[in-house]
């Protein structure tokens, strides 16, 4: 069953600020109120705040209009350049390696993989790659069209990397998140929010799956069949996803086979990568990318359709190319 959220084009207005909460009276314009009714009529902040979805005090959904052209975007003539972010707060993924030395661009490790080869996939398309887990990093963000959130894990950030990332998205910067970006900072709330509403919760063994495409207009799909092979996590999220452009989902039998620790999953519908305007910026974001295959040039069940959903959503979110198409 393809996701309630496929058309959820939601234009939502800026909560007043200092109370973070709309008054009961105001509505918040959307296609459905990201939990499941999809019926298309306003919702109340009351309502929203029933069925736990929150506005988190900014404007989010996938209409263009939350977008602030701010020049933290790509312009034509303008040098392409990333930043990749893998610092981690606690357990470490194996794609990740050993943790790098301070500074940025420090040598890479052998097991360096999932860095070293984002860089160099990018390199492929003329992007221009920095790479750290050393936090001085925050204080230069306005030179990058997106920053990438490479499976970092609990507290990743300090207050003043924090308080950089949010005016770098609010300048109309590109983030992307990619696997245990949905592990890290969980007592941030404005960082929930640009996941799409939503944290990592759990996840059965890796194990393969089904993955359909419910978008196939988005450039980070349009070059995908309807259903394809993969092997992952596939991590149960909390709360649901809400007011985001779902790309991808795995489908029904491996979601309800997944159960880890007493959790359901997401029963029927289960996404997997998703993209969003949040607080002036661009987000794309997929659960994707545990196994340390995926990030080395040995071949597995297509993992090229992996890459180039990756970089496609990367160039969406810089502005290279159109973003979150619906």
């Amino acid at each position: 069953m393809k996701s309630i959220l496929r058309s959820s084009i939601a234009l939502v207005a800026a909560a007043v600020l200092g109370a973070g909460l709309f008054a009961a009276s105001a509505p918040m314009v959307a296609a459905g109120n990201g939990n499941g009714n999809g019926n298309g009529k306003p919702a109340t902040a009351d309502q929203i705040y029933l069925d736990e979805v929150k506005d988190y005090g900014v404007c989010r959904g996938t209409a263009a209009a939350c977008y602030h052209d701010w020049g933290n975007g790509w312009e034509e003539g303008e040098e392409k350049r990333i930043l990749i972010w893998s610092r981690t707060g606690g357990p470490r993924h194996a794609h990740l390696g050993t943790p790098l030395a301070p500074g940025l661009n420090p040598p890479l490790n052998a097991d360096n993989v999932a860095q070293a080869n984002l860089k160099a996939w990018a390199e492929e398309r003329g992007i221009a790659v920095d790479y750290t887990e050393d936090l001085a990093a925050f204080s230069r963000l306005n030179k990058y069209q997106a920053v990438v959130f490479l499976s970092p894990t609990r507290d990743s950030l300090d207050d003043s990397a924090q308080t950089a990332l949010m005016q770098y998205v609010r300048g109309g910067g590109g983030f992307v998140g990619i696997h245990n970006a949905f592990g890290t900072e969980y007592h941030w709330e404005w960082y929930e929010g640009l996941l799409g509403g939503t944290n990592f919760y759990d996840h059965a063994p890796n194990r393969p799956g089904t993955v359909e495409v419910v978008n196939k207009k988005d450039v980070s799909t349009e070059f995908m069949p309807e259903t394809w092979a993969f092997t992952d996590e596939w991590y149960n999220l909390h709360p649901y996803p809400s007011y985001v452009n779902v790309l991808l989902e795995v489908d029904k039998k491996t979601s309800l086979n997944g159960r880890a620790n007493g959790h359901p999953g997401h029963g029927e519908n289960h996404p997997v990568s998703w993209c969003q305007y949040y607080d002036g910026g661009r987000a794309w974001v997929t659960t994707l990318g545990h196994a340390v295959e995926d990030w080395t040039e040995a071949e597995t069940e297509n993992d090229d359709l992996f890459q180039n959903h990756v970089m496609e959503g990367l160039e969406s979110a810089m502005g290279i190319k159109p973003f979150c198409s619906v």
